[in-house]
């Protein structure tokens, strides 16, 4: 399926790839995300009305109230509705026809959608996570919830939140793979526009943080349905949690924040005249801080057992990251001191985000402070300061969508409405949450406070009321907009200087007419026809246009089924604690009673898991590179190479993440007195020399296909098949010789530990045997890879890795 439908049809949004339509798929679910969390922020502040709450709400509803909008708005809002604005706009401004995997993009966005439905479904799965949105251990698994009843919702909120990081891994490997090696010719890193060059950031700080974060979710969720011990014991289960969650948590914060950041560059510019104060000095303090932010993390560690030099190390480190922003929030007040301020709606929806923002930031210098950390963490002066930073990025992004709504719809809006949204919205926000400064004392995620500061609740209370009121505005304006809006010009704005004004609004669907091209040292569109090589000969590769698909139903597909999958997985808690207690568990909590349904939706999903990607494998669909780009630093890296490579270094993270528990865990119980789960060597020596070997007859099967000899590229993938089946055969022997012995996972830490990590390693393995008994497939039935043989060594890249983690596992588990 390559004809993509009219927009009028609802077939196409279900079926399209094509990065526009993604993007308008993520602005849209987003803002209903927006919407969900922040009813539910409404009904905790009526309970905030007055001390002791006015009954509206139990005690567990509120919990679980408070942890479901945390969750909602920092996963399923702020990230997304970013991703909506660099979908759309980064290919325009870098000039690029699409994203170097329209599918994978598609396929980013349903894992993304059906994510979110899951997680709204785990409301009427008994009840919702109520952990908090830090999902604090030992208080994130079910044994310390009030009833194992609460089990299935709350993992299906974990689930969820397991199928968004593989969202966002997705698509980052995207971006990432665009943006270095699919801008326009003459485009250097250097010389992108901001709003790109934030969320190139943004997104290489997205590979290795969500990695962290899909780690630690890995165990919770081992945690909580397989009852393995990661997050439930007294051995260290807390700082452990603090550390895996807050190596992602404090670059998230950045993550919310540099895309708000790049859109106020790009309407500074626009709406005052000039380019950007101090520009490359901007953009060395975005890169400084993108490194810094994965070195402060331990500053959420301040009231743990941490010793005090290195908490000291760390107020170092989160005060110093504070100076490059500095830098930048001078360059933007600089610039409108410089030039001539246009007051539009985006432009005050920017200033504004500057405004808040600092008074965010000042008030963070206080928290990163050891000595008053003490006193303010874990009460509302943090509430206050974390939505001052994080909401004020929200200002930002409200600003985009205004700056960016005439290129989005081919339609102008109310400036009058636009800036009454403004004023409302911000008399709403400081309303809000400057008064939980003042109420400072009010315990977090309690809806009991003292009688004094009830007057700072009440206030805050109307404030969440008229900061709502203001999105009804802006939804009011945007439809009046678009249903009687006079239309747009390709470009309203005087000063903008990015290419996506430069085309119709809204864009046509392959983007440009011509080539864009900066050679000459400006924006000019260049005829393919007569495009040349350096040394001025024409050639086949610059003279033919290739016709780009643009539409798939298979990503939906795969969607659909990683959702089935994830809620049959949901509810499985019972039918594993049914088995540990038949099998010696002594566990005096009892779980709900075991219903057929969730087994049946595993199966099913798993059913339509199979047959989605086996379509998604065979189908042919089209998505040329540019023939001409700037490709630096990846000159000689092709597209797929390089986002498998980007693919493997998150990867790198997770497998670094889990075996870092294990040495975490060890060191804290004692080095020596750690158990040594296997009962021998020899399993663990036999599977290093058959995964070696596996990885030599995948060498021979890339020199096979190079050679285009069938026969030996078939020999060569099915020993490499045979030896995968070996190794997961021998592992399966030494699992059951442990089963044998009444030892399961739940048995102790350490088996916990031992079966969680070597099972990891053992679904990427059933992963590769699976991605090598469809290429046996394609070999033998169309003589796949004997013209192209880059499949095979992708293959072999995904390979090698696996097999190298099993050899730093082997001495961990086997040896020491």
């Amino acid at each position: 399926m390559s004809d993509l439908p009219p927009m009028t049809s609802v077939k196409r949004w279900l079926v399209t790839t094509n990065h526009k339509d993604v993007g308008l798929l993520y602005l849209a679910t987003a803002m209903f995300f927006l919407l969900l969390g922040g009813v539910l922020a409404l009904i905790f502040r009526i309970q905030l009305w007055v001390p002791g709450g006015t009954g509206l709400l139990t005690g567990s509803e509120y919990n679980q109230a408070v942890s479901a909008h945390g969750l909602l708005m920092v996963f399923w809002f702020l990230s997304p509705i970013a991703t909506g604005f660099a979908n759309y706009f980064v290919p325009l401004q870098i000039g690029a026809k699409d994203l170097a995997f329209p599918r994978l993009n598609a396929m980013s966005y349903w894992f993304y959608l059906f994510s979110g439905l899951l997680f709204g479904l785990s409301f009427f799965q008994g009840r919702t996570f109520a952990g908090g949105w830090t999902m604090y251990a030992p208080l994130n698994v079910p044994m310390y919830t009030p009833a194992m009843e609460a089990a299935t919702g709350g993992n299906a909120a974990i689930l969820a939140l397991i199928l968004f990081v593989f969202s966002i891994t997705i698509g980052t490997v995207n971006f990432l793979t665009t943006i270095h090696r699919s801008r326009a010719e003459g485009l250097g890193l250097w010389n992108m526009p901001l709003f790109t060059w934030s969320w190139l950031l943004t997104v290489w700080m997205m590979l290795f943080a969500f990695a962290a974060l899909l780690a630690a979710l890995l165990l919770q969720a081992s945690d909580r349905i397989l009852l393995t011990q990661y997050m439930a014991t007294d051995q260290g289960s807390s700082l452990l949690w603090a550390h895996l969650f807050w190596f992602f948590g404090h670059p998230e914060v950045y993550i919310v924040f540099f895309p708000a950041l790049g859109i106020m560059f790009e309407t500074f510019q626009t709406f005052t005249g000039r380019r950007l104060v101090g520009r490359k000095w901007v953009i060395i303090s975005m890169v400084l801080v993108a490194i810094q932010s994965f070195l402060v993390w331990m500053h959420h560690m301040f009231l743990t057992t941490i010793n005090l030099e290195i908490k000291t190390l760390f107020m170092a480190t989160t005060i110093g990251i504070s100076l490059p922003f500095d830098l930048m929030v001078f360059a933007l007040i600089y610039t409108m001191v410089k030039g001539r301020v246009r007051f539009t709606t985006p432009f005050l929806f920017s200033l504004g985000a500057l405004v808040l923002f600092i008074l965010g930031g000042i008030t963070g210098v206080f928290l990163g402070a050891v000595v008053l950390d003490y006193e303010f963490r874990g009460t509302y002066w943090v509430v206050a300061h974390f939505h001052y930073v994080m909401v004020s990025g929200v200002t930002a992004l409200i600003a985009g969508l205004y700056y960016w709504w005439p290129k989005l719809s081919g339609k102008m809006y109310s400036e009058t409405l636009g800036k009454l949204n403004f004023a409302v919205y911000f008399i709403g926000f400081n309303l809000l949450y400057f008064p939980m400064f003042l109420a400072w004392e009010t315990p977090r995620r309690v809806f009991d406070y003292g009688g004094g500061m009830q007057f700072y609740h009440q206030l805050a209370t109307v404030g969440a009321f008229v900061l709502g009121a203001s999105f009804l505005i802006m939804f009011y304006t945007f439809a009046k907009s678009w249903f009687s809006g006079p239309e747009a010009p390709d470009n309203p704005w005087e000063f903008s200087r990015t290419a996506e004004w430069t085309i119709p609004s809204p864009p046509p669907l392959e983007n440009w007419g011509g080539r864009p091209s900066y050679a000459s040292g400006r924006l000019e569109f260049v005829d393919d026809a007569s495009a040349t090589t350096d040394g001025g000969v024409v050639t086949e590769e610059t003279r033919q246009v290739e016709h780009a698909d643009h539409a798939s139903i298979w990503p939906l597909g795969i969607g659909l089924g990683m959702f089935v999958f994830f809620l049959g997985l949901s509810g499985l808690t019972p039918y594993v604690l049914e088995f540990a207690q038949a099998r010696g568990l002594e566990d005096a909590s009892t779980a709900a009673e075991p219903t057929v349904l969730y087994p049946i939706l595993t199966v099913l999903g798993l059913a339509i898991l199979a047959y989605t990607l086996f379509e998604y494998g065979r189908e042919e669909f089209n998505a040329p590179e540019m023939a001409i780009a700037e490709r630096w630093p990846f000159e000689g890296v092709g597209n797929t190479k390089l986002g498998v490579w980007f693919f493997l270094a998150s990867d790198v993270v997770v497998f670094g993440a889990v075996i870092g528990a294990y040495v975490f865990m060890r060191l804290h119980m004692g080095w020596n007195d750690w158990v040594t789960v296997p009962f021998a060597a020899w399993p663990g020596l036999l599977n290093t020399y058959v995964l070696l070997t596996s990885s030599f007859t995948v060498v021979l099967a890339l020199v096979f296909a190079e050679r285009q000899h069938k026969s030996g590229l078939l020999g060569a993938m099915g020993a490499t098949l045979l030896l995968g089946l070996t190794f997961m055969g021998v592992k399966a022997y030494e699992y059951n010789v442990k089963f044998a012995d009444g030892e399961y996972w739940w048995y102790g830490l350490e088996y916990t530990i031992y079966f969680v990590t070597t099972g990891l390693h053992a679904l990427h393995v059933l992963f590769g045997l699976l991605i090598a008994v469809f290429m046996l497939y394609r070999i033998a039935s169309v003589d796949a890879y004997l013209e192209d043989s880059r499949p095979v060594e992708f293959f072999g890249l995904y390979w090698h890795f696996v097999d190298i983690v099993w050899v730093f596992l082997f001495p961990l588990f086997y040896l020491m």
